[in-house]
């Protein structure tokens, strides 16, 4: 369902800059994308989406200067040994993981570990919780980007960035936690963080969509993401320096804005 008109082209005349959110599910129901178009000081949403396929978000990314997207776009390096162990009947591989120590290295990533030691935020396992399916979506879609556009480096060095809407509102001191669902105490919470987001960041126009944006929290992590990405493509965000690199680019990693939101619109 898209909740505002897709213009035909979505990159600007001038120095204007595109970036896209995309808060990804299973499906393209509950997928959400947001778009938003940076220049003179601020910026508009000038796309917001909901129920978005597959081909939708690789047409969107052909278009955005930098995506930041709400998935893992990697599994731990220890997984793929561990499964081909198992599949050989060949115990080492295998054992090497015993334990529960052994098993959270199968787990959660690098970048899992380095968000939670940074935020105190424990992002979903890729490999062992509700994120699995998600994942498989995101690892297609990035096969079909690379077809369409170039393959995209894991660790956000290209045009494509995993981000993490919780841990960025945290960064910039918003609400993080208690807005994901459709009860009523949800509704308000999202309500106020996306009025809080107004406040501190008054340059964002949203163009008409409060509304939306205050009754899906995945239209509101894709908006989220999006001002992520802008973070990523500014260079505001933490890289993975060398204890992290290599993981970062087979497993993915977290960017997680370093710098107050009003950096992304020039404002020191």
């Amino acid at each position: 369902m898209t909740v505002g008109s897709t213009p035909t082209s979505l990159r600007p005349s001038g120095p204007r800059v595109l970036t896209l959110g995309v808060d990804l599910a299973a499906a393209a129901r509950k997928t959400a994308a947001a778009v938003l178009e940076w220049g003179d000081g601020g910026a508009r949403l000038v796309h917001l989406a909901l129920d978005v396929s597959d081909e939708e978000i690789v047409r969107l990314f052909g278009s955005a200067d930098m995506t930041g997207i709400d998935c893992p776009v990697g599994w731990p390096d220890a997984f793929l040994p561990f499964l081909a162990g198992h599949l050989a009947a060949e115990p080492h591989p295998v054992l090497d993981h015993d334990g529960i120590e052994g098993r959270r290295l199968l787990a959660y990533r690098d970048t899992d570990r380095f968000i939670t030691a940074r935020t105190g935020l424990i992002p979903l396992s890729v490999s062992a919780d509700r994120l699995a399916h998600p994942a498989m979506r995101c690892a297609v879609i990035q096969a079909k980007i690379a077809l369409e556009h170039g393959p995209q480096a894991r660790d956000g060095s290209g045009r494509l960035a995993e981000v993490y809407p919780a841990a960025s509102l945290k960064s910039w001191g918003l609400l993080a936690r208690g807005y994901k669902g459709r009860g009523s105490a949800e509704t308000q919470r999202l309500a106020g963080i996306l009025d809080g987001l107004q406040q501190a960041a008054p340059w964002l126009d949203l163009a008409g969509f409060e509304d939306r944006l205050a009754g899906s929290d995945d239209m509101f992590d894709a908006l989220i993401a999006s001002l992520t990405a802008r973070a990523v493509g500014l260079g505001t965000t933490i890289r993975p320096d060398a204890g992290h690199a290599r993981a970062a680019r087979t497993e993915g990693w977290i960017h997680l804005p370093a710098a107050g939101l009003g950096v992304l619109a020039g404002i020191p």
